[in-house]
């Protein structure tokens, strides 16, 4: 299977073991990942909040630029925040009135029909279940995991066009088919307050204090996560909530990419374990997973 992939800015930077698990993981399932050409940032949050144009131009272009690359029509963009402007722009294009405008800033035609799917729609949908669950050697032997999807993975619903937005269960059932005891809890969609970590720490810490607070309570050993964005404030952020709020949290909290690679016996070196802030040696050598 051959699929043009947009890593966008994060996965080649403080996302990094996003990416390199994403690739690896593909490597095993036989996805072939071909970056898209010449691309640049979507616009991420700032864009939609300076220059509503830009912000639809910025994404319409890695879609146009998805069918000169190898003339694909799917792109797989893992970022939440990509797949969310990617989505955004797609939406828009079925208007005349904005894809005019569009391509004008672009300079080329932006198709409306490219599909756009983020790395677990990629698993669920186009790998399916049965193949991951081939490749599993080394199952997660009923390790407590709690799926934590964030904001931008399901809404806006009419954009994304997810139907159990509240309550996704695609993550879960990816990570019950690598032998994980996936578990329930009410933050799996609560936002973490994602870039305010930069203007509005205090918030963020709050914020990614309960989500972290709800999955200890309901038992979990590890988080997932599928965000750059959530990955950074839950996993880089909890000496500091430690230290303003008097926890002592310590949560593993891994890209799901990660898990699957490790389920898959894909050495941890290879996927870029040893970045995560909040250490997580100790919980994969107490499960043989290291």
């Amino acid at each position: 299977m051959k699929i043009a992939y947009f890593p966008g800015c994060s996965l080649h930077s403080m996302a990094a073991e996003f990416d390199v698990s994403t690739r690896r993981v593909c490597q095993s399932l036989d996805v072939q990942l071909c970056e898209v050409k010449d691309w640049t940032c979507c616009g991420s949050s700032p864009a939609h909040g300076c220059d509503e144009l830009m912000s639809l131009a910025l994404p319409a272009r890695i879609l146009a630029l998805t069918t000169e690359t190898e003339n694909l029509r799917e792109v797989c963009a893992p970022c939440a925040s990509c797949y969310s402007r990617l989505k955004f722009a797609q939406e828009r294009l079925t208007d005349p009135r904005w894809r005019a405008d569009i391509e004008t800033v672009v300079g080329r035609p932006c198709p409306p029909d490219v599909g756009i799917f983020n790395m677990i729609e990629l698993v669920i949908g186009k790998v399916g279940l049965d193949n991951v669950a081939s490749h599993v050697v080394r199952p997660l032997a009923g390790i407590k995991v709690a799926c934590y999807y964030g904001c931008l993975l399901t809404r806006p619903p009419k954009v994304i066009g997810s139907t159990n937005f509240e309550n996704p269960t695609d993550m879960d059932a990816i990570m019950e088919t690598l032998g994980a005891q996936v578990l329930d809890w009410n933050h799996k969609t609560s936002c973490c307050g994602a870039s305010f970590a930069l203007t509005k720490t205090e918030v963020v810490l709050n914020l990614t204090r309960k989500i972290l607070a709800d999955a200890r309570n309901v038992g979990a050993e590890a988080i997932a996560v599928a965000c750059p964005l959530c990955h950074a404030n839950l996993d880089g952020r909890q000496e500091q909530i430690n230290a303003a709020f008097g926890t002592d949290f310590h949560v593993p909290v891994f890209y799901f990419t990660q898990l699957m690679g490790l389920a898959f016996g894909i050495p941890p070196k290879e996927l870029a374990v040893g970045k995560h802030l909040t250490d997580v040696g100790d919980f994969l050598k107490e499960r043989a997973l290291l």
